[in-house]
């Protein structure tokens, strides 16, 4: 097999491996070398004729294309979609596994119910004027300090780029402080301190008043200008810390049942088996999260444009598809007023690995989403309260979106990648599936699955699937994802900015 149909209304197919001019694909023969994971014409496609991929147009000729030539970004142009949608019309009914028949892992569990997968001490600041205080505090806290309390994960800083020059209300303030609050509410911390300078119009203070965050053995707050200085904050913030460590390190991990699994469906330096390897495994491994009445937490608004008309016929009620729209069309005009469009986003990596345009981009990433009903979507960094799969508004900018899951509650995350991913998270721990073989032997010191296995050894989308979802359980019980083995998180936490800075 040298290339990849994947539906027989396709025009185009994927070539496996790269094909000299004159392979015989099909009934054609290529005209010229296709690289491998581009796509190649099955027949005579007209200028301005649409292309079609998994069964979905994913662009229009731009040029007359004759049957065996390559087509990529100098054949192929982007528009902008006008779907027709539809509400609660593909709701495929999900088998609950029953209650006594359920996985469970060895997890955290708080006393407000929720449940962690990892057991830190978060240093959460809320202005770049603090990041230094918060980063000299957590640095105190070495290995060796902190191998008498071996409950505890570590001491970890989130610091960010902004909390001030920002207007006091709107969308970037309420998207900063939901962060905030879900970083300090995060069943992964088994306790916070929240520093701040003072004068920062992201005053920890609101937050406290607005979410009813309250002080305790396990939760402090304090600001620079009030402690009298750096130094004295980074004192204080170690004695605080300190104190809180004895009382962190009495956490103990016990069964939980997989019900209480977020995981955050991500993906990153996608090429053009994403969509055909990795991200369907991750979506049969959602399924059956969702079946034992787990979540999963779909983002990257920009990454399912195109693909949302998919997602809203899963809708499994008018209203919650309604709500994907509204963010789609608000993105749309988002772009518009920056002078961008929403075909920016496949990258200069991703047309390498064989992706043209965000149409098709899309169709493939929205395959992490499996087939279950879509039972809530939510703003950046909300709250996820609904069970099964679910979608969060973010952007497709990988540490942005994975901040504002982590914040809405995920404490784990999948990430598939095609050209290779040095991402990690913190306090959650993120899992790596490779979409091909060859990337994941090369980097395989960073990919915990290899999903090209798919294609290269004839392993099924669901046996895949299967071994994510299984690695979901030991990872969530405390075995360390590659990520978190090389200690990637720390500078990974990015809340969105969104609106003027001033």
């Amino acid at each position: 097999m040298q290339c990849v149909r994947l539906d027989p209304s396709d025009n185009v197919v994927t070539a496996i491996r790269p094909l000299e001019a004159g392979t015989s694909v099909e009934t054609v023969l290529t005209t010229q070398l296709i690289p491998s994971g581009h796509k190649v014409a099955t027949a005579d496609i007209a200028q301005g004729a649409p292309v079609y991929k998994y069964a979905q147009v994913i662009g229009y000729a731009s040029q007359d294309i004759a049957a065996g030539a390559h087509v990529h970004t100098h054949n192929l142009a982007f528009r902008a979609t006008d779907a027709t949608y539809e509400y609660a019309t593909d709701l495929r009914p999900v088998t609950p596994v029953p209650e006594d028949q359920r996985d469970t892992f060895m997890g955290y569990r708080r006393e407000n119910g929720s449940v962690g997968t990892r057991n830190y001490i978060a240093i959460v600041t809320s202005v770049n004027c603090s990041a230094t205080a918060a980063r000299m505090i957590a640095d105190h806290f070495t290995p060796e300090r902190l191998a008498e309390y071996p409950n505890v994960d570590g001491v970890a800083a989130f610091v960010h780029g902004t909390g001030c020059g920002m207007a006091g209300d709107g969308d970037g303030f309420e998207a900063l402080q939901r962060v905030m609050w879900g970083y300090a509410r995060h069943p992964n911390h088994g306790g916070v301190l929240m520093v701040g300078l003072g004068c920062e119009m992201n005053q920890i203070d609101w937050l406290l008043e607005a979410y009813g965050l309250k002080q305790g053995p396990l939760f402090h707050t304090m600001n620079i200008q009030n402690v009298a200085g750096l130094r004295r904050t980074v004192e204080l913030g170690i004695e605080k810390v300190a104190a809180m460590l004895p009382l962190a390190n009495q956490a103990q991990r016990t069964p939980c049942p997989a019900s209480e699994l977020k995981v955050a469906l991500q993906c990153g330096g996608s090429d053009a088996w994403s969509g055909i390897t990795a991200n369907p495994a991750l979506g049969y491994a959602c399924d059956l999260l969702v079946a034992q009445g787990g979540t999963g937490v779909l983002a990257e608004t920009p990454e399912i444009y195109g693909a949302e008309h998919l997602l809203t016929r899963r809708a499994a009620e008018r209203p919650v598809g309604e709500k994907l729209v509204g963010l789609i069309k608000w993105w749309e005009n988002y772009t518009a007023r920056n002078n961008g469009s929403m075909d920016n986003n496949p990258s200069p990596g991703n047309k390498k690995g064989g992706l043209t345009t965000i149409l098709e981009k899309s169709l493939g990433a929205a395959a992490k989403g499996g087939t279950t009903p879509l039972t809530g979507v939510y703003k950046y960094a909300e709250p996820v309260t609904a069970r099964g799969f679910t979608f969060m508004d973010s952007p497709g900018y990988d540490p942005a979106s994975v901040t504002g899951q982590i914040a809405g509650g995920c404490n784990l995350v999948c990430f598939t990648t095609g050209r290779g991913s040095a991402f990690g998270s913190k306090p959650s721990p993120t899992i790596k599936v490779a979409t091909n073989t060859e990337m994941a032997r090369r980097m395989s010191e960073d990919m915990d699955i290899d999903a090209g296995t798919i294609l290269g050894e004839g392993v099924s989308v669901a046996e895949k699937g299967r071994e994510i979802y299984e690695l979901f359980l030991a990872v969530a019980s405390g075995e360390a994802s590659k990520s978190e083995a090389q200690g990637l998180g720390d500078y990974e936490f990015v809340p969105w900015q969104i609106g003027a800075v001033m």
